[in-house]
């Protein structure tokens, strides 16, 4: 019987890596290993033997939250993210803190701002999010605000963050703050931007910005973070800590450090405008393909086989594939499927009226995606699907701004 602490070997595909064995609520085995990092392994497709006998980490109860008159309540909603962790300087492990308890057990700071109830969505890296797993966070969030949370929180992974944050934006129509939060570096690390990001995103849960927002660092010093409408916002780098940046329109706002001012930078719906509204519908068989030189349309046209109900396509430039491609295209929405075109360049959009290759596309029914994220898109996508009555419809849906995803001109400043 394998204890927390052990030092172990898990050998999946023919691939052999040691560590010692951490806390887990997914089910997966989770190691430590020497490099710092965490690896989990699905038991059942995985050999694991013990190494040695190491001293059991005992994770003890956290004490209860104290409540604070006159502070407003708070929903903290964890689906696995790493936003605090706790050192056992005897193994060398670093302990993931998931619950809100926890959460502010490691960030006692937060506690100044509000009253905190939550609980453990998910427990997984992020990458293994999926159109189901955002449902039941949608109905999770909707239950927070229902019961009277004046925000809520969700601690999330970094890399797919931004997935979550577009299906969130368009499932849920809220009332009060919804803000994502992670962080690039974890809290054992003496450059860790958790502690930060949290005291941001809980300012932010109590104010009037009435949206899903995602904040994390707005510059690689402790100075101040970013508030990014959820439709808009982009992972830029892969470790940097101001790795998030709004595309195609200024954040909304951003909080300074350590004041925790708030300084206004955009629009953004209110506090109170609209009611709750939980419209947690998906249709997952959707798939974003993405053009290159030479590509053969034979990848576009092996997803309509495969039975995918909706495409966003990231075209060149404007929104262009090669000639050769418009053919499938037609295919396609002759068939029901929509094909959504973006752009790989991200900043700017879409415009198919320029050039011939352009007016083709259109011609065969490709959608125009505006200045919209390829991801967004694609998350918008499914919910467009699920959500009308006919493919004709759902591509209604897509030419229209429903979260902020799509603006009539595109500043050409950011």
């Amino acid at each position: 019987m394998l204890e927390l602490g052990d030092r172990i070997a898990v050998t999946k595909d023919g691939v052999r890596r040691e560590g010692v064995l951490m806390p887990s609520v997914s089910g997966r085995v989770v190691i430590k290993m020497e490099s710092g990092y965490n690896a989990g392994f699905d038991p059942e497709r995985s050999v694991v033997e013990l190494l040695a006998r190491g001293k059991a980490l005992k994770v003890p109860p956290p004490p209860p939250l104290p409540r604070s008159e006159g502070l407003p309540k708070v929903s903290i909603l964890s689906t696995g993210g790493t936003i605090a962790s706790k050192v056992d300087y005897r193994t060398g492990a670093v302990t993931s803190q998931f619950s809100a308890e926890e959460i502010i057990s490691s960030i006692p700071e937060l506690l100044e701002i509000a009253n905190y109830e939550g609980k453990v969505i998910y427990n997984i890296l992020s990458e293994n999010m999926k159109a189901e797993y955002w449902q039941v966070l949608a109905r999770a969030v909707g239950s927070e605000i229902e019961k009277g949370a004046a925000g809520v929180i969700i601690t999330h992974g970094t890399d797919t963050m931004t997935y979550t944050a577009a299906a969130l934006s368009f499932m849920v129509k809220t009332p009060v703050p919804i803000v994502l939060v992670g962080s690039q570096r974890s809290s054992d690390r003496p450059s860790s931007d958790a502690a930060m990001n949290a005291i941001s995103a809980a300012r932010v849960a109590t104010t009037d910005i009435a949206e899903v927002t995602v904040v994390m660092h707005g510059s690689t010093s402790d100075d101040f973070c970013l508030v990014h409408r959820g439709t808009r916002v982009r992972k830029m780098h892969t470790s940097r800590r101001d790795a998030f940046r709004s595309i195609n329109q200024h954040p909304i706002a951003r909080v300074l450090y350590p004041s925790r001012d708030l300084e206004i930078l955009g629009d953004f719906r209110r506090r109170g405008e609209v009611e709750l509204e939980v419209n947690d519908r998906l249709e997952p068989r959707c798939a974003l393909v993405k053009y290159f030189p030479g590509g053969s349309p034979d990848l576009f046209e092996e997803c309509i086989a495969a039975g995918y109900r909706g495409i966003v396509l990231e075209g060149t430039g404007l929104g262009h594939v090669a000639s050769d491609w418009v053919g499938s295209i037609k295919a396609a929405t002759d068939a029901g499927v929509p094909v959504v075109i973006t752009s790989q360049c991200l900043r700017g959009r879409v415009c198919d009226r320029v050039y011939d290759t352009g007016r083709d596309i259109l011609a065969a029914g490709g959608i125009e995606g505006g200045d919209i994220l390829p991801e967004v898109a694609l998350v918008k996508l499914m919910w467009a699907l699920a959500n009308t009555g006919s493919v004709d419809e759902a591509e209604a849906v897509m030419k229209i701004s429903l979260a902020g995803e799509i603006s009539a001109s595109t500043p050409t400043t950011v």
